[in-house]
């Protein structure tokens, strides 16, 4: 049966989070609007690694199958998943990036173009764009797991649903996937809601 997101848990953390700007931590490169930063490393060279959320990223379908093929889940028609990343009312991303050092350039700094860009988690919510949201497709790589990230991507998603207005937010879960999201401020069968399914018996 779907979980329903306890709106008054939720809405507390949206708050504090739009009432500041994303920054990076450390405040060393500049980050796009919608831009959050979870996890950032300083390399070697003067550069960083990082992993970053992001509900304005375009998703390649190819590349998402392939994170889904990497954490078992079955395989979707392209078509499809092209189609359902479009009807998303919010694709949220996390991508892994490599910054090198900043460059100088005519007594400033140049911001560093990523030398790399992996999709490594994804979520996604369908919306009546008023009253309701559903989220699905929740995924973070295998690689990147015992983090929190999926924790920060369900979050941050939440917050950005609470932002437009929506109040009503669901999800499908796996059963054994239920304490995860009970502990982010799910119920499941909240005031005795049942979730219900169609199943084709010949009837139509």
């Amino acid at each position: 049966s779907p979980a329903r997101c306890r709106t008054s848990v939720c809405a507390a953390g949206a708050a504090a989070a739009s009432a500041r700007e994303p920054t990076q931590a450390g405040g060393k490169q500049p980050l796009g609007v919608g831009e959050v930063v979870l996890v950032e490393e300083a390399t070697e060279d003067g550069g960083c690694k990082r992993i970053v959320f992001n509900t304005g990223q375009p998703v390649d379908a190819k590349e998402l199958e392939r994170l889904c093929d990497k954490v078992g889940w079955p395989r979707r028609p392209l078509r499809k998943v092209e189609l359902a990343l479009r009807s998303s009312y919010v694709v949220a991303t996390l991508h892994a990036q490599t910054l090198p050092a900043p460059a100088t350039q005519g007594g400033g700094t140049a911001e560093p173009t990523p030398t790399e860009h992996r999709l490594v988690g994804l979520a996604r919510a369908t919306s009546d764009n008023a009253f309701n949201a559903t989220i699905w497709d929740v995924l973070v790589d295998p690689d990147l797991q015992g983090q929190g990230l999926g924790k920060s991507l369900v979050e941050h998603t939440v917050r950005t649903l609470l932002r437009r207005d929506i109040g009503n937010i669901t999800l499908f879960a796996d059963g054994s996937v239920v304490d995860f999201y009970k502990a982010l401020g799910f119920e499941t069968d909240p005031d005795g809601i049942k979730g219900m399914f169609w199943y084709p018996q010949g009837q139509l």
